[in-house]
């Protein structure tokens, strides 16, 4: 059975980077799981991402050393249970605000003795590679990552008792709930210099390295990632294939000396503005 090189990565203390994906495209996923990343994560939260597509996603990652992974909807023991049986490495559990639920969200990842979720699911074995169902339910916890999102003020506050949680990997920080928790706006930049947001983040951050879990957070491109880096972040999201599709493709037709019918200019930034990340 394949070992899950992210979870190594992170408990060692090493960095490890990564993209989601927003498309419910299996084809796309092939694509980038072949361009060098540690692990993808399927937007299933804010994208058209159901079950079974996740589960072709998966499929079409399975050749490539790739983490497939998926943020999960809610903090519901359904969706995890459903992601992981379709074959995820791993979890991303959005708007964790209290200690009881990043202890909802590893008892779901996890089964007994160690949590709750419940035996079954016929990709499991296959995506890690297993001999059989009987290696993959031995070794699960094991390899299964567990990464809660603190993106709300109220998340801020309380945040040593949600990383004091066994069983929480990394914590991921959304840059955008997390400034409209605290009224400094909608869509911000995810390196936004705010001095409140700022210190809210490195609150998260002094957080996770005090309890021994990685720090996350989302970055809108290589230098944000590189700066993220230096301040001390270990699981980092470089933005999305939509979003390097779409700003890819906008800056080359910006180029040219042609104009589509009834095309404009703000037209065109809203499309690529309706993406934050």
């Amino acid at each position: 059975m394949r070992g899950n090189h992210v979870r190594r990565r992170l408990a060692a203390g090493e960095a490890s980077v990564g993209t989601w994906l927003s498309l419910p495209s299996p084809e796309a996923a092939e694509f980038v799981a072949r361009l060098g990343f540690d692990w993808l994560t399927i937007d299933a939260e804010h994208s058209p991402v159901d079950v079974r597509t996740q589960a072709q996603m998966f499929a079409a990652m399975a050749a490539t050393p790739v983490a497939p992974m998926v943020r999960v909807p809610w903090n519901d023991p359904a969706h995890i249970k459903r992601a992981l049986d379709a074959g995820a490495w791993g979890i991303v559990v959005p708007m964790v605000k209290t200690r009881e639920e990043a202890e909802r969200a590893v008892a779901a990842a996890r089964y007994p003795p160690n949590g709750e979720r419940s035996v079954g699911g016929g990709r499991t074995a296959l995506s890690f590679a297993a001999a059989g169902g009987g290696e993959y339910y031995r070794r699960a916890d094991e390899e299964i990552l567990v990464v809660i999102q603190i993106e709300h003020i109220a998340g801020v506050e309380v945040a040593d008792e949600i990383l004091s949680v066994p069983g929480v990997d990394a914590c991921f920080i959304g840059p955008n709930d997390l400034a409209a928790s605290m009224g400094r706006g909608l869509g911000v930049s995810l390196e936004s210099d705010d001095p409140p947001l700022v210190e809210a983040i490195e609150r998260i951050r002094l957080a996770c390295d005090r309890h021994g879990v990685a720090p996350g957070i989302h970055c809108s491109d290589a230098a944000g990632v590189n700066r993220r880096l230096g301040e001390g972040f270990r699981f980092l999201a470089m933005a999305s294939e939509l979003r390097y599709m779409l700003s890819g493709l906008g800056a080359d037709l910006a180029t040219l000396d042609w104009c589509p019918a009834g095309a404009t200019g703000a037209a065109a930034a809203a499309g690529a503005e309706a993406v934050r990340y």
